[in-house]
């Protein structure tokens, strides 16, 4: 993808079929990428682009102060989310199929003697992909009936720039697998997001008014997205 530098800045160039520039600072490092419409000159770009400095910087300083979660050794005792709250893992060894249940403000991962680092890792994903699915299916019949939106099919995989995304060609939707760490407001906000992208594909006017008819709220539960700490690169994408 073509950058473009303005002074410590760089910014990815991505041109599209679009009639407005769009920049996005993107977690967890602060990367500034641009979506410009094709006929859009560099020159052009970089107006805009310098007129959002002040804003870039902000973003960029904000995700540098977010919390985030140390490395991820899986063993008893470390701090593990889930739905938004921080729950103390405790690995249990016995033979058997690996295993996760949730009680107690704990997450019981069971696990056969030897089992390494990676395959704990994988088994408490997997326990996430399935929780993260079962909250999705409880509330996108209901939004698709509310927007007036059919989508064709859903999924839950790992993202490194989103929380979510949506082909609006396709109508088909991603969340992100690490949804299942935030608040389920914080879900229910991505899911609302994603979909009215079906009725405007751009972050414009158009776009807010719609979110602001379905979801009032939408602008705290983003805000609250934005605070929750973020996941160490090791275990999060």
């Amino acid at each position: 993808m073509p950058t473009l530098q303005i002074g410590a800045i760089t910014i990815q160039i991505n041109r599209k079929a679009i009639k407005n520039l769009h920049i996005s600072v993107l977690p967890p490092d602060g990367k500034v990428r641009v979506s410009a419409p094709e006929s859009m000159t560099d020159t052009a770009i970089r107006m805009a682009v310098v007129s959002r400095i002040p804003w870039i910087k902000k973003q960029q300083n904000d995700f540098a102060n977010q919390p985030r979660q140390s490395d991820r050794e899986m063993v008893s005792g470390e701090c593990h989310y889930l739905w938004g709250k921080r729950h103390r893992l405790n690995v249990v060894e016995r033979v058997g199929c690996h295993e996760v249940k949730v009680a107690r403000g704990k997450i019981n991962l069971y696990v056969n003697p030897g089992t390494s680092v990676e395959n704990r890792a994988l088994a408490l994903t997997e326990f996430y992909r399935a929780a993260l699915k079962v909250c999705v299916e409880k509330l996108i019949n209901g939004w698709q009936s509310t927007i007036g939106i059919t989508i064709t099919a859903w999924s839950v995989k790992k993202m490194k720039t989103k929380w979510g995304s949506c082909n609006t060609q396709a109508k088909r939707i991603w969340f992100n697998l690490e949804l299942a760490k935030k608040p389920p407001e914080c879900l229910e906000y991505i899911l609302v997001h994603e979909l009215v992208h079906l009725l405007e594909r751009n972050h414009n006017e158009r776009f807010r008014a719609h979110m602001d008819r379905f979801m009032p709220s939408w602008r705290e539960r983003r805000e609250l997205l934005n605070r929750m700490p973020l996941a160490h690169n090791t275990w999060a994408y």
